[in-house]
């Protein structure tokens, strides 16, 4: 499926010329579906079937319009681990958190550090009530702006480092480390809701997945003890994106355990903790450090730490792409 520009936005970027002769051609009505107008010498305009308007490749070699996949195929990284109670176990994995099961914020640099990685620094906080913007979505805080109409949150418990023991532990969630442990590429696939123009990957859509989103069943560490499920692992997706203002772009994340979004190394979405699913949004509009035009990272952290259930929903409107695929030590079972 194409993306058709709107005719006045086509019309203003190409010259009042251009826009006159482009403007007079579709009131033909003798004119052939798909007949050539070219008026832009750096580029291709036209009429399409049924009188759409159409932009060609111009001589920069860039598309100036861009057509929209009707999917989307992530590369990521997963990592399996054991937990805490057996021979060569995480300690985070089954790990419940002393304030309890529940979303902790705040126990994550909101930046990314040399190597692209999250770090824990602590001192965070056990949520009350989410940040909500003015439709009622849930944001990360450090974007919350009353003048939008967003809402304020609440804290419930301040100090709480939601499960985590350390950050030389936490390090070592999004890393190969050998004998901590295994790591093997994996594809999501994103598809394209032509109703709403998102794409959508969500576990309980997707036929790979029938009870939840357990990539891993039976593969590197293998099931988790006693259990038929492997429910001890992290993902890490490292994307990119070219930045459209005032275009409406979203992301979205609904899902348990751990998430934290960062676009261009800064967070954006914080869901830390051991907890039933939960969700936040970003609209990338609201980063004002963004350039329109321009490429900027996404990166994904996602950790499922307990066995009960694994909820995993992205919802965006973002055309990404693979950035650098994270290392893995591709092992398998």
């Amino acid at each position: 499926m194409e993306r058709k520009p709107k005719l006045d936005k086509v019309l203003t970027g190409m010259g009042l010329a251009a826009a006159a002769t482009v403007l007079l051609m579709t009131s033909r009505a003798g004119l052939a579906a798909g007949e050539v107008v070219n008026n832009d010498p750096g580029g291709t305009t036209g009429i399409g079937i049924g009188g759409d308007l159409v932009i060609g490749e111009g001589a920069n070699g860039g598309d100036q319009q861009q057509a929209l996949p009707s999917m989307i195929t992530l590369t990521g990284t997963v990592r399996d681990f054991r937990e805490r109670h057996t021979e060569g176990g995480h300690i985070d994995f089954e790990k419940k958190p002393d304030n309890g099961y529940a979303h902790y914020m705040g126990n994550i640099d909101e930046n990314l550090d040399d190597e692209g990685k999250p770090v824990f620094t602590g001192g965070g906080y056990r949520v009350g009530n989410q940040w909500t913007d003015s439709s009622g979505r849930a944001i990360f805080p450090g974007l919350y702006d009353p003048e939008r109409g967003d809402q304020s949150g609440s804290i419930s418990k301040n100090d709480c480092p939601g499960g985590i023991h350390s950050a030389e532990e936490f390090a070592q969630w999004y890393r190969d480390v050998p004998g901590v442990n295994l790591s093997a590429p994996l594809d999501i696939v994103l598809n394209l809701d032509e109703d709403s123009g998102q794409y959508v990957f969500d576990d309980r859509e997707d036929d790979q997945y029938s009870s939840g989103f357990f990539p891993i069943n039976g593969q590197l560490y293998g099931n988790s003890a006693g259990d038929n499920k492997n429910f001890h692992f992290t993902f890490e997706l490292d994307t990119e994106f070219t930045f459209e203002a005032d275009s409406g772009q979203v992301f979205t994340f609904r899902g348990d355990d751990d998430v934290w979004v960062f676009v261009d190394g800064r967070m954006v979405i914080d869901i830390g903790g051991v907890h039933s699913a939960k969700e936040q949004t970003v609209e990338l509009d609201r980063l004002d450090w963004l350039v329109d035009g321009q490429t900027y990272s996404l990166n994904f952290f996602f950790a499922e730490r307990h066995r009960t259930a694994s909820n995993f929903r992205i919802e965006t409107t973002l055309n990404l792409r693979n950035g650098k695929l994270p290392t893995s030590s591709g092992l398998y079972d």
